[in-house]
């Protein structure tokens, strides 16, 4: 049989082999740090047996499928760990997860943080004993048995949902076995680094009518090391949370009288505003038209946009004059009857409609989080109305739009192709030709990216960005999404050069997606020391003394009137608080003014994470802040 690698090379066997041995016969080394194998494009045990001709992939911890195997294998550590701590508990599901893994329980007790040491320790037990991990597989029935048996209550339901036909997987390793896809590392010995991180609460199957399990999350690296500068990071990012530098920084509040849904201060909306000036600047210069909906539409409209049928529980329903009306979680069907309310002609098109939308989305209560996560908020969306023959350059002008906005706050990204959906509406031909159309572009740009099966929106396929803050995390934000659904549904259409009806293509893409989640993003992204454009305060004044107040003053002034944003701090403190403060406060530049430098009409200079910048003119100072804001915002 013939095994092809992934770069291309081919390896001949007269007998069927385990990928593990393969990787042995390819290096030693790389049968050290292999944690999984893809066989034909499927995600395989190191232990799976190959017996025909096949693609093989060996893939380490730095892979997705890697990393995916050794986190999922650590869930199964702690879960043998509570077993051997906790005798009676009842296991429901333990997956990997982002950057780590977490495992739900049913204690007979409650636990807490102060237990979770003495798992960590356990587990490390385990580890050294190095069990071999190992795969079996039962008939439905058999796998029933196992679990009633062993009384498992949330497995009996897990497995009493598959098909009456299905094989089921088990794992085992020593004296634990959880029912399980795999794919899982061969023995215990290769997790050399563990933490738990935190418990929460979370009902079985996300269903608040449920029982509340434990939720128990760790993290897991082949490598000290590694855990080590994991953990940094996450210290790293508690003192960028944007939640405790917004109340710091005045910029937004949440309320209990209004959950979900975020109050900007006055320092707070001038972020926003600044944010949205860029955006307009921006949209202007790619020839969008702003326009703005309704908040609140009927019934009807829902249902012919398809959102009633797919989205309903999330929106919030409302009644006028008897009849059901929604307030609008997304903004593209008020954009259909803005293309619907007048004739339109090919050479109308592309025509490019841009509305921030405030709109609501009902989100359960454990998932708010801060600005990432709300009940309200406003989402810069465009929709581009075109014929057939302009999918390409259009969709590749949007790329370079949202490359532009992306590098101009310095974020790394990568994409991701989003396809179709079981969930979803058009013909198999449709989904085929708009997903090709978004492929090739990529292509033809050279653009790098991830196909995500079946992560599309209902009426279409959609290019996903995501941005890499300063610190490495990923965050989903831009989106283009391809549509040929909802022109035909609304009925939407164009005259042809053949003076014929025909139907556009729509466009739906955001470049900020949430402006709230945006800004919650460029907090934590900027550690709340924003470029000075962006920065809510620019200056802030620092009076020596009492003496020397009405020159400050003048220079608040001066500031003002050239455009710049400053505030004024003449309480009779000790400079050095006053300087401390500003720095609290992220104000990139401090003004100090002395006796000195109000009679040679200066300002001493301070800025933020620099320290001293000399002595300037107000002149000076002027040309060097125009300048700052002009790089700021071409």
């Amino acid at each position: 049989m013939k095994i092809t690698l992934k770069d291309g090379s081919v390896i001949e066997y007269a007998a069927p082999k385990r990928a593990i041995d393969i990787a042995a016969d390819i290096s030693p080394g790389l049968a050290r740090n292999a944690m999984a194998a893809i066989v034909n494009g499927e995600d395989r045990d190191l232990r799976f047996l190959i017996e025909d001709d096949a693609e093989l992939e060996l893939v380490q911890f730095d892979s997705a499928a890697g990393a995916h195997a050794f986190h999922h294998s650590s869930a199964h550590l702690l879960a043998q760990a509570v077993q051997h701590l906790y005798p009676g508990v009842k296991f429901a599901i333990g997956p990997a997860i982002d950057n780590g893994f977490y495992y739900d329980f049913e204690f007979a007790e409650p636990i807490g943080l102060e237990d979770l040491e003495k798992i960590e320790a356990e587990m490390r037990r385990i580890v050294k004993q190095d069990i071999p991990i190992e795969r079996y597989t039962l008939s439905r029935s058999e796998a029933l048995q196992w679990a009633k048996d062993n009384d498992e209550t949330y497995k009996i339901e897990l497995i009493s949902a598959l098909p009456e036909d299905e094989t089921i997987s088990f794992y085992k390793q020593g004296d634990f076995t959880d029912l399980c896809a795999g794919p899982h590392l061969m023995s215990t010995g290769q997790i050399k680094a563990i933490k738990l991180t935190s418990l929460a609460g979370a009902y079985w199957r996300g269903d608040e009518k449920n029982k509340m399990l434990t939720r128990i999350y760790g993290t897991s690296f082949p490598k000290k090391s590694d855990l080590d500068q994991y953990l940094e990071l996450l210290e790293e990012a508690k003192k960028r949370d944007h939640r405790k530098l917004g109340r710091e920084m005045q910029l937004f509040a949440f309320m209990d009288e209004g959950p979900g849904f975020p109050f900007f201060l006055p320092k707070g909306m001038v972020l926003k505003n600044t944010l949205m000036d860029y955006w307009r600047q921006v949209h202007k210069r790619y020839e969008y038209q702003e326009v703005s909906t309704p908040i609140m539409l009927s019934q009807k409209l829902w249902e012919n946009s398809g959102h009633w049928e797919h989205y309903r529980e999330n929106m919030y329903i409302s009644q006028i004059d008897g009849e059901d009306f929604a307030i609008k979680p997304m903004n593209c069907p008020g954009s259909m009857l803005i293309f619907k309310s007048e004739q339109h002609s090919y050479r109308d098109l592309p025509l490019r409609m841009a509305e921030v939308g405030l709109v609501h989305r009902h989100e359960k209560s454990g998932v708010l989080h801060g600005l990432m996560r709300v009940r309200a908020f406003n989402q810069d969306d465009a929709h581009i109305f075109m014929t057939l023959d302009q999918i390409a350059d259009e969709v590749e002008q949007v790329v370079h739009l949202i490359d532009e906005v992306y590098r101009h706050f310095n974020f790394k990204y990568h994409v991701e192709l989003s396809t179709r959906p079981e969930d979803s509406m058009g013909s198999d031909e449709e989904w085929d030709r708009a997903t090709t159309a978004l492929s090739n572009v990529l292509d033809k740009l050279e653009i790098p990216y991830i196909i995500n099966e079946g992560d599309g929106a209902f009426y279409g396929p959609k290019i996903d960005f995501h941005l890499e803050d300063s610190i490495g995390r990923t965050w989903q934000c831009g989106t283009i999404q391809l549509d040929f659904q909802m022109p035909r549904r609304f009925e939407l259409e164009y005259i042809g050069a053949d003076g014929e009806r025909h139907l556009p293509i729509v466009i739906h893409r955001v470049a900020f997606g949430s402006i709230e989640r945006f800004i919650g993003i460029l907090i934590e992204h900027y550690a709340g020391k924003f470029p000075f454009w962006l920065a809510p305060v620019q200056v802030k004044i620092l009076s020596v003394s009492q003496a020397v107040e009405d020159y400050a003053l003048d220079v608040l002034s001066e500031l003002k009137t050239n455009g710049i944003r400053a505030e004024i701090d003449v309480r009779d403190e000790k400079i050095g608080f006053k300087v401390r403060q500003a720095q609290m406060e992220k104000v990139p530049y401090s003004l100090i003014v002395g006796q000195k430098e109000a009679e040679t009409g200066t300002v001493s200079v301070r800025v933020l994470d620099q320290g001293e910048a000399g002595s300037l003119s107000l002149t000076e100072l002027l040309d060097k802040l125009h300048a700052e804001n002009s790089r700021g915002n071409s």
